[in-house]
């Protein structure tokens, strides 16, 4: 098997990336995977118009990883300020799930992160109801901060909650170098 090949999106990746994303988290193809968002919500993961703002900020970068040329996964860094940092949208194919991908886009998210933005901490949300996915980030190294984030359920770029008590758990990471 190939090694994965890491590089930051550009504009001409938007038509590939944004019906990548929302396979990852929504609908039938999502239930392939087991970190899907299907039985939580409908609608899109996110739109094209997003995803370019996204690419084009410059407190952003989406890294994408690919395997033999295939798009396999991606992860977007934010850059908050404060030496903080968020990591969010991470995304692998629902097939490919289990393979190490996410975790390896974990790491070149974090070393983004600190390159970039000069991060010394990254902090990222999980809907509170994902416990399964809230635990492996956990195994990631990632720890709840004891901090809620309300869902935003009245904006269908979001997505369209199929329940109303959706919420975001904060967890975060220390990205200094350990000793």
């Amino acid at each position: 098997m190939s090694e994965f090949v890491f590089r930051t999106a550009t504009q001409d990746d938007v038509a590939s990336l944004q019906p990548f994303v929302h396979a990852a988290y929504r609908g039938d193809s999502a239930r392939k995977g087991w970190t899907h968002e299907a039985d939580l919500l409908d609608g899109q993961r996110i739109d094209g118009l997003a995803l370019s703002a996204m690419i084009d900020a410059p407190d952003h970068v989406v890294l994408i990883a690919e395997q033999q040329g295939e798009l396999v996964g991606c992860v977007q860094v934010n850059g908050k300020g404060n030496s903080l940092a968020y990591l969010g949208m991470l995304s692998v194919d629902p097939e490919r799930q289990g393979g190490g991908i996410g975790r390896r886009l974990i790491t070149a998210a974090e070393a983004e992160a600190r390159s970039t933005f000069k991060a010394t901490r990254m902090e990222m949300t999980v809907i509170v109801q994902r416990t399964e996915l809230i635990a492996w980030y956990a195994r990631c190294g990632y720890q709840p901060t004891g901090e809620t984030r309300p869902f935003p359920a009245t904006d269908p770029r979001f997505g369209l909650p199929r329940r109303d008590d959706l919420a975001f758990v904060v967890l975060a990471r220390d990205l200094t170098p350990q000793a």
